[in-house]
């Protein structure tokens, strides 16, 4: 297996497809000045095969080869001349008895390093910590830091977890992963494992490098299959591939499995027959996988069974796997997503509220809990908004320890077609101060297990990596796996120091490059913030389809709990404790106060906590409609200028990635507008006050597909009505007709950008000509769902609409402009509008 991942790393380099993502060991400049830096071999201490310090060993030697072109020997002893050491403390100490006094303390997967003239010692408390040394030495020269220097890393938190949610076979609702934009399951195929898990032991080595230490390989959502005895044996496959980089394997358990799966009549948490059906489980899976991490488990949500099923509570359920597990030492993640949406009625209920369940079903359980239980809590109280405020149900658990749920699979934040760096999110999430009994309590504090004195605490990252060369769908969306690793072993480092890192290790040294991808990742999160859902809002996103395309108006008038409560004259959840749901009072005092009070909410959260007219003013003076309307002209226009940043780059970075990035950079920057004018026009028809800069609802470079010369097309109204530029787009008459829509154009003579503005759709292949004066400008195929990752969709809406521009054209006025559109399948060829723009210009 590892010369296997050697070969693939080694083509790659050259192939840069992304598979090596940030573990190229691309050769640093000028390599040679600093050969007599570096050691001349490797010995391993107590080195086994297929265990982390051999795979730290040999990392040693392939990175250290492919970085400066220096062959390493691998040695036994201490040879003569430069070495590099790599092992446990104990294995150390073992040989050097009174090297112990002057080594530091470790905790578990903790890691010392000391390089000296070119020696390296790198030193674990365990097997892990030493391969996470390696790493991180790798990654310091890498960057060119060659340097003598000490260093001792701990963990901030034990428990570090990816979170996968890879279904057992393609097909039904979510695919073969669920919320995942890269491709089918590294792990599963057709109800089964699969044979080959090459990819998922390369997966294992990249988590390694940051620091991640268990994967839950599937589904919350889990099939109760998963635990039959042909995929038990599966599941030691795939723990088998992990071992070599120290990552354990944790299940994802259905949690009414003994009767789909036992035969039983009951899967009651508290029947001594199912009990010891759950302690047979974990007794075979530990036979099969000793080193098991543990399980994960999501109940009495969304549908899924639980211990509310028969009147137990939250406890009585985790419990039940806790207890299993104690005699193999492994732990529970029970998740806090608990929620009954057949309960919710926004219309009959003004204090329903989705977002006081997990405090809610929680409260009074904290010292109820097994010790080797930990809850899972999502970030927010909702479902990884834009902007949520923190849960509050972090400071509702003292004594049960918590991991944070962030989710780097970008489900509501552009599903890797819109490049968001998500590291300034979580800094500021991480970095709030909670203020329980009124003193120091940010969340980073709390999930460490220092604020409470937890033992079992940490982060658990939702990841849904696939069989994409790019594994995640997009090369820049890596950034935010990496940051995810980095956060979770330190949540003091920097956003951009971060990104700094994983720029060189997967770009290069290039300062234009480093430059360029700076200024574009940090300015994603604020753009996607301001071109989708603005002041707490949430991100408005279609959440009964894809949680993709722009649909303000889903998320109100269900029972999904995701609510604006918006109408022609309001908007906003009212959650105060006076007049509203009461969740501001579910944080500490002072935080609840800050919250309940509308002046001393921030404006970023004023729309999550009240309730107002669109004309409230904020505390920047304009009122909310004119933020809406601002806002979102300001992040799609921001947009905007990745594409041109990026065309910078051109020459400097390879052409497979450069082109791959620039796709999505202009896939985004047209989608961006569709985002734009889809709230801004939803929200002006909601209020009926209009953009005081004349904007919204005027566009003077457009011309209507349905107000053009049709042939064969036909008018289409849209649903919703704000994901076309007029309410209308045009479609085949007939899924053989071929249509045109021609127009002369008014124009003054001279060069013009063309846009055209259409909807791909995931039921066939259409394919469009535009000409100009008879001359083809261009042709493109609507296969958008093959390119591009992010959830298909069989409608006309603003999930599939999307942007063609073409550069540069030169027309006459009077010229006859000309769209020819083929359909394919069930798709009609649909076009919503044409841009006549101004060179550089954007309507």
């Amino acid at each position: 297996m590892r010369s296997l991942l050697w070969l693939a790393v080694v083509g790659l380099a050259v192939a840069e497809d992304g598979l090596a993502a940030w573990l190229r060991y691309a050769r640093v400049p000028s390599a040679s000045r600093h050969l007599g830096k570096l050691p001349s071999a490797v010995v391993t201490l107590n080195a086994t095969k297929g265990y982390p310090v051999h795979t730290a060993g040999q990392e040693l030697v392939d990175g250290i080869g492919g970085l400066f072109g220096k062959k390493l020997t691998v040695a036994k002893s201490k040879p003569k001349g430069t070495t590099a050491t790599v092992g446990t403390v104990s294995a150390y100490v073992d040989k050097n008895p009174s090297a112990a006094k002057g080594l530091p303390d470790l905790v578990e997967d903790g890691f010392y390093l000391k390089i000296s003239k070119g020696n390296v010692l790198i030193l674990g408390q365990n097997e892990r910590g030493a391969l996470y040394g390696a790493f991180h030495y790798l990654s310091v020269i890498a960057q060119g830091n060659v340097s003598d220097f000490t260093l001792t890393s701990n963990p901030d938190a034990p428990v570090r977890w990816v979170n996968q949610w890879d279904n057992m076979q393609d097909g039904g609702t979510h695919g073969s992963v669920e919320r995942g934009y890269g491709g089918d399951s590294i792990f599963f195929w057709d109800g089964h494992i699969r044979e080959d898990l090459t990819r998922a032991g390369q997966y294992a080595r990249l988590l390694a490098s940051i620091g991640i230490n268990a994967v839950v390989a599937n589904n919350v959502n889990a099939n109760a299959s998963i635990l039959t005895p042909e995929n038990m044996d599966g599941l030691a496959r795939i723990a088998d591939v992990f071992r070599p980089y120290g990552v354990q394997l944790g299940v994802s358990l259905n949690f009414a499995a003994p009767q789909l799966l036992g035969g039983l009549d009951t899967f009651d948490p508290l029947d001594k027959t199912v009990v010891n059906w759950w302690q047979g489980i974990a007794d075979n899976l530990y036979k099969r996988i000793p080193d098991m991490a543990g399980y994960l488990v999501k109940a009495n949500s969304e549908g899924q069974p639980g211990p509310m099923t028969y009147n137990r509570t939250l406890a009585d359920g985790a419990n039940l796997f806790a207890r299993t597990l104690q005699p193999h030492g492994g732990i529970i993640l029970f998740r806090a997503f608990v929620y009954d949406h057949r309960s919710l009625n926004q219309t009959l209920d003004w204090k329903a509220d989705r977002a006081n369940a997990a405090v809610d079903y929680f409260d009074g359980l904290d010292d109820k809990f097994e010790d080797n239980v930990v809850i899972q809590i999502k970030y927010g109280p909702i479902d990884f908004q834009v902007r949520e405020p923190v849960s509050p149900l972090f400071t509702h658990l003292r004594r049960t320890g918590a991991t944070v749920e962030l989710q780097i699979t970008q489900e509501y934040l552009g599903q890797q077609a819109h490049v968001v760096y998500l590291a300034p999110m979580w800094k500021e999430l991480l970095d709030f101060d909670l203020r329980v009994d009124n003193k120091p309590s940010t969340l980073k504090s709390i999930v460490s297990g220092k604020r409470f004195g937890q033992k079992l605490t940490g982060y658990a990252g939702v990841v849904n990596v696939g069989t994409n060369t790019t594994w995640l769908g997009s090369h820049l969306a890596m950034s935010n796996l990496y940051a995810y690793g980095k956060l979770a072993w330190d949540p003091e480092q920097t956003s951009t120091g971060i990104l700094k890192e994983w720029t060189t290790l997967t770009f290069g040294h290039d300062k234009l490059v480093h430059d360029v991808i700076t200024k574009i990742s940090m300015e994603s999160w604020p753009a996607y913030e301001d071109y989708s859902g603005n002041l707490g809002i949430q991100t408005l996103t279609d959440i009964l389809l894809g949680h993709y395309g722009p649909n303000p108006g889903s998320q109100d008038g269900n029972p999904w709990g995701q609510w604006t409560r918006a109408d022609n004259d309001t908007i906003g959840m009212d959650r105060t404790v006076w007049n509203g749901t009461g969740f501001a009072g579910q944080y500490p005092p002072e935080i609840a106060a800050m919250y309940e009070n509308i002046e001393t909410t921030p404006d970023n959260l004023l729309l999550w906590f009240h309730h107002v007219p669109y004309t409230q003013k904020l505390k920047s003076g304009k009122t909310v409609i004119q933020h809406f309307y601002d806002a979102h002209y300001k992040g799609s226009s921001t947009a905007q200028t990745f594409v041109t940043l990026w065309e910078k780059l051109k020459g400097r970075i390879d052409k497979e990635r450069y082109e791959h990035v620039l796709f999505r950079l202009i896939y985004q920057a047209g989608h961006s507008l569709v985002w734009r004018d889809s709230v801004n026009q939803f929200y002006f028809n909601k209020s009926g006050i209009p953009d005081e800069l004349g904007r919204v609802g005027n566009h003077k470079y457009r011309i209507e597909a349905e107000k053009m010369e049709l042939k064969g097309y036909k008018s289409y109204r849209v649903s919703p009505f704000e994901a076309a530029s007029g309410y209308h787009c045009v479609v085949t008459e007939t899924n053989s007709t071929v249509g045109t829509a021609t127009t002369k154009l008014k124009v003054p003579s001279g060069k013009y950008d063309l846009a055209v503005n259409y909807y791909d759709m995931a039921l066939g292949n259409s394919t469009w000509e535009l000409f100009v004066d008879r001359k083809l400008v261009g042709k493109w195929k609507g296969d958008l769902e093959y390119e591009l990752g992010r959830a298909p969709s069989p409608y006309i809406d603003g999930q599939t609409a999307a942007r063609k521009t073409f550069r540069g054209v030169r027309v006459k006025k009077g010229s006859e402009l000309k769209v020819v559109g083929r359909p394919d399948g069930l798709e009609p060829a649909p076009i919503d509008y044409i841009s006549v723009l101004p060179e550089g210009t954007v309507d």
